[in-house]
């Protein structure tokens, strides 16, 4: 059960037992987990206002919540008296500080982990005696939480207002003025809103000389937006502009006729509050440094682990296929000193510009609102449609069915060994390898990339592309130290008739990659639009052979080439637009798994029992290579059934926004993600390596029986 209704079971069972027994009193040696006491600022005049304070103390590990708690908690509810006589009309709105943010389960909370007050007006009846004090109380009602448990708390508060004469001065409280400086700032200016699909645009003035850090608001109407999703905010001058996922269940219709809120503007709890009513918000502008949700690791920090994890993926299982293209670039990079740091150059400028294009298209699709990461471009069919076309065009030419210029370095290959192709690609051919390289060595996230990735989509354009560049750079690396230090040239082997040998034996695992890409097509798009790809990729490669054929006869096949494969080409690539695509039956696990949600992790949690977060896709080589060697097996079956471990598996072949928010709050860009948690909250969640071992699950299993 989900702590909100978990907690609204327990709230609605003490409810009853008051409204049949009366007030319950606690029991000496049970006081609230939340301390409270009713304060009052000073004396007040006949007929005017006086501030009020419920002052709450939590013990330490308990929270309370803000008027909005979020996706969890309940706000307080007060019932207010003059005597005994109910007054609820002579006090005011309750004022409540600045709250914090609690992610627990990808579950958002505004709570109050530290001691605070909630300010309350009153009005001091004018037909008051001055002399007097006026006895006033308050039934207040709140929930008290810890991570783990949720508990009602109620109790009956009073006080006493002295009554002085018109006009006389009430002394100053300093309590009270730390207390009224914890409260949110009126905002001077309207706000306003827009809608815009899935997210709402807040327009709020805010004068640009003021400083945010780690921002981000708190919207005080329920059931809006979605608390847990990121939120992204810009610059336009004076004003900030603020995305907010919008609530699934609230749909996607136009902008609420207001929206009350409260800006946090930094860690000290500085804020101000703001009404916004319908109006344009336009998109864009400079992205601030640190939201809610920015890394705190150093830029420096993170360029390395960028660099490292670039350098990483040329060993990633996932990559191996694209290997076959760069070894053959390796074997003759010894033909000539000054052409093999050209080739390598331009090698390593096709791999960066791959990777900061890569990187800005999804940039630019995550300001529009869409909810995607890294090798966001293998979810749609359309792309995967146009790379089984590519690769099996790299398969044909790595047989020699035919002879193709790009990427270049094949024709050398041939044309040492007395083979068809001519001698044009050298720096043009590298610079085509590299990109065919990042665009096809993107898929997966190795170590050091995830944390490097996942920062990207957070920080501010310019440092998220240094981190796009480094990733290229480092995938690029091993070229360019053979490029430019000779003894590495020099120990790779010499030109020869063993590279049409090696070429052939390359031309295997490209044509598994054509067949992973066929597989990922019906995955992705079911098996209408796979067999019309297969249709169209059955008529590209008798395309092929009939150019290798006039090719051998020296006959002109540029026209019948480049137009063919444009024209099959497009084909391929409007065949999931033309027909709605459909999902495949659910292939069968061999480790038994829940679909992954937030509210299903919230509700494993909550049982008690281990949960193992599985999240994969059918495009990540990478996970399938994990899933074959650690997860479905039958020792971690039976160590996972042993110990009772509740299996939610993640599947992003698809977009899936709920996934990538998740994947976002964990600090990583793209799959695969393993992460454990070994017992209900505080226990903290364990993120696995992306590379498992065989006994890596059954070893955590071993810690949680022992």
């Amino acid at each position: 059960m989900l702590p909100r209704y978990r907690c609204l079971v327990a709230l609605l069972l003490q409810w009853l037992v008051m409204a049949v027994a009366g007030p319950v009193q606690a029991q000496p040696g049970a006081p609230n987990h939340i301390a409270a006491a009713l304060r009052v600022e000073g004396p007040a005049a006949p007929g005017s206002t006086v501030m009020v304070a419920l002052e709450m103390k939590p013990a330490k590990g308990w929270h309370g919540y803000w008027s909005n708690p979020g996706d969890a908690g309940f706000g307080m509810t007060l019932k207010w008296y003059q005597g005994d006589v109910a007054a609820d009309a002579d006090f005011g709105t309750p004022l409540y500080p600045v709250p914090d943010t609690l992610l627990i389960a990808g579950l958002m909370n505004h709570v109050y982990e530290h001691d605070y007050a909630v300010l309350v007006p009153y009005r001091v009846p004018a037909a008051a005696r001055p002399g007097s004090v006026l006895p006033i109380a308050v039934k207040a009602q709140w929930l008290a939480c810890t991570d783990a448990v949720c508990v009602p708390e109620q109790a009956r508060l009073e006080a006493g207002v002295t009554v002085t004469a018109p006009g006389a001065a009430s002394p100053a409280s300093p309590q009270f003025d730390q207390w009224r400086a914890r409260l949110p700032a009126p905002l001077g200016s309207p706000a306003r809103i827009a809608a815009a699909g899935p997210v709402l645009r807040l327009g709020i003035p805010l004068p640009q000389s003021v400083a945010l850090e780690r921002p981000h608001v708190f919207v005080a109407d329920e059931a809006l937006v979605d608390y847990a999703a990121p939120q992204e905010f810009r610059r336009q001058g004076d004003l900030l502009v603020v995305t907010l996922r919008r609530n699934p269940a609230a749909g996607a219709g136009a902008a609420p006729a207001a929206l009350h809120g409260v800006l946090k503007l930094n860690r000290a709890g500085d804020g101000v509050t703001f009404t916004a009513a319908p109006g344009a918000v336009a998109a864009g502008g400079a992205l601030v440094a640190e939201g809610a949700d920015a890394p705190s690791t150093p830029l420096v920090w993170l360029v390395l682990a960028a660099l490292a994890g670039g350098l990483l993926l040329n060993v990633m299982p996932c990559v191996f296929p694209i290997l076959s293209l760069k070894a053959l670039s390796l074997a003759r990079a010894g033909e000539s000193e000054a052409e093999a740091r050209t080739e390598g150059l331009a090698y390593t400028a096709g791999v960066v510009l791959a990777c900061s294009a890569l990187g800005a298209v999804l940039l630019a699709l995550r300001a529009g609102g869409s909810e995607v990461g890294w090798a966001f471009q293998l979810q749609d069919p359309s792309v995967v449609a146009l790379l089984l076309l590519l690769a099996l065009a790299i398969t044909a030419n790595l047989a020699g069915v035919y002879e193709f210029a790009v990427p270049g370095f094949v024709n050398r290959a041939s044309s040492a060994t007395g083979g068809t192709g001519s001698r044009s690609g050298g720096a043009n051919g590298a610079f085509a390898t590299g990109l065919l390289a990042a665009f096809v060595a993107t898929p997966c996230t190795g170590p050091f990339m995830a944390a490097a990735m996942g920062a990207a989509l957070l920080l501010p354009v310019a440092e998220a592309m240094l981190l796009f560049v480094a990733l290229g750079v480092g995938l690029a690396l091993p070229f360019l130290a053979i490029a430019f230090v000779p003894p590495l040239r020099r120990a790779l082997p010499r030109p020869g008739g063993w590279m049409v040998r090696f070429r052939h034996a390359m031309a295997v695992p490209m044509g598994l990659t054509a067949l992973a890409l066929a597989w990922l097509t019906w995955r992705l798009a079911g098996p209408v639009i796979l067999a019309l790809e297969l249709a169209v990729a059955l008529a590209a490669g008798l395309l092929l052979v009939e150019l290798g054929r006039r090719q051998r006869r020296g006959a002109g096949v540029a026209r019948l080439g480049g137009g063919g494969l444009v024209a099959l080409g497009l084909a391929a690539a409007l065949v999931p637009v033309a027909i709605a695509p459909q999902a495949p039956a659910a292939a069968r696990d061999g480790l038994p798994s829940q679909p992954f949600s937030a509210a299903a992790l919230a509700q494993a949690r909550a049982s008690g029992k281990p949960v193992f977060v599985w999240m994969t896709a059918d495009w990540c080589l990478t996970c399938k290579v994990n899933e074959r060697v650690a997860i479905d097996r039958a020792e971690t079956r039976a160590a996972f059934a042993g110990a009772e471990v509740v299996v939610l598996k993640g599947d992003w072949t698809r977009r899936d926004p709920e996934i990538t928010r998740y994947l976002g709050a964990q600090g990583a860009a793209g799959v695969p993600l393993y992460v454990w948690y070994p017992g209900p909250a505080p226990a903290a969640p364990v993120t696995l390596p992306q590379l498992l071992t065989p006994d890596s699950l059954v070893a955590l299993t071993q810690k949680v029986r022992s």
